[in-house]
């Protein structure tokens, strides 16, 4: 039994298509570096540097655009062309983060694109095949996990403080 990839409704596309680019590529780059930045070798991080990319959520109609500075992921207002464009659904990025589809599968199944620079393209995909990632949950996100998380955190930083 084959499942069909969902797609956003073409309304909700137009709607989220108008909201500006730059606030959700912040959000973007602040997960990129959560997950991502610290387990980068030297020589993937020195051939990212300088290049400008961008994610396209095809059916969301949003581009996230981003370049490698200072040691980390930063957003930019990229007018021009990348020097790499990934594109794909928000359900297929969202099982590639999962790691429940491989980005090759979905490639040759005309799923997933890449233009601009190949050799980019392919040092970004094997990175992200070689590296262990978490596990993207919606779990972890949820109100009652947040606040654990928070509440353990002060504890940590507040545990060694003393009553009056």
């Amino acid at each position: 039994m084959t499942v069909t990839p969902f797609v956003l409704p073409k309304p909700v596309g137009n709607l989220l298509g108008r909201l500006p680019a730059y606030p959700g590529s912040l959000l973007f780059v602040t997960g990129l570096n959560w997950a991502l930045a610290k387990q980068l070798a030297s020589d993937v991080t020195q051939m990212l540097s300088g290049k400008k990319l961008r994610l396209c959520v095809t059916d969301a109609q949003w581009a996230f655009d981003f370049e490698w500075k200072k040691g980390r992921f930063v957003a930019c207002q990229n007018t021009g062309p990348a020097d790499l464009t990934i594109s794909a659904s928000a359900h297929d990025l969202v099982l590639l983060a999962r790691r429940q589809e491989d980005p090759d599968t979905l490639f040759f199944n005309r799923r997933l694109a890449m233009e601009g620079d190949t050799e980019l393209g392919l040092l970004v995909k094997n990175t992200i095949d070689a590296i262990e990632l978490p596990v993207f949950s919606a779990e972890q996100f949820k109100p009652a996990q947040v606040l654990a998380q928070v509440r353990e955190h002060f504890k940590s930083r507040l545990g060694s403080l003393r009553p009056f």
